[in-house]
């Protein structure tokens, strides 16, 4: 009975009305995904740990407020705004205790959600994202792909408000000139 399985945005409204078998079954499809993508922003596994665990809790409490779809969502989006801030949460309690968040390393290979883009907005646009410098591309995918504000792009990254905004602009220039 494949075919009949609820996708994820079921799986949150059934959580949503306490089905602890569905918000199981949500963690199980999710986690690993949301795991690997954590980790490319941060290599200290603890933290790692710690917001998977708030997000998921947050998740589990705060199911029933998902609007989903109704407004151009998708569970899995919310899923990772929710992770996302969590993330730049910790950062900060990092950062008021005054001790450095290894950040991970850029990795070799391309990421899923980078191939993803590229491939969503097309070969000619993929081509001028991967030609972009790694500090451009960064921002560009903290800001547009995790929707993060300017603030928490730049607790994430570890860089100055001016500094993401002034790559944010370079990004843009870069990308008119590869496009035009």
């Amino acid at each position: 009975m494949k075919g009949t399985e609820p996708d994820e945005e079921q799986l949150v409204r059934r959580t949503a009305k306490g089905d602890r078998a569905a918000f199981e079954e949500l963690y199980r499809r999710t986690s690993p995904w949301l795991a690997v993508r954590l980790r490319r922003r941060c290599a200290d596994e603890q933290i790692v740990a710690e917001v998977m665990q708030e997000t998921y809790l947050a998740v589990w409490r705060a199911a029933g407020a998902f609007a989903g779809a109704a407004v151009g969502g998708s569970a899995v989006g919310w899923l990772w705004t929710i992770a996302a801030r969590r993330l730049v949460d910790a950062f900060r309690r990092r950062a008021k205790f005054a001790q450095p968040l290894p950040v991970a390393e850029t990795a070799v290979s391309p990421a899923a959600e980078d191939e993803a883009l590229a491939g969503a907005v097309g070969d000619h646009v993929g081509d001028a994202l991967r030609r972009l410098a790694p500090e451009l591309r960064q921002v560009l995918q903290a800001m547009v792909l995790d929707g993060l504000t300017v603030r928490e792009t730049a607790v994430l990254l570890g860089v100055p408000e001016g500094t993401v905004k002034t790559r944010a602009r370079r990004a843009r220039i870069a990308m008119r000139e590869a496009l035009s």
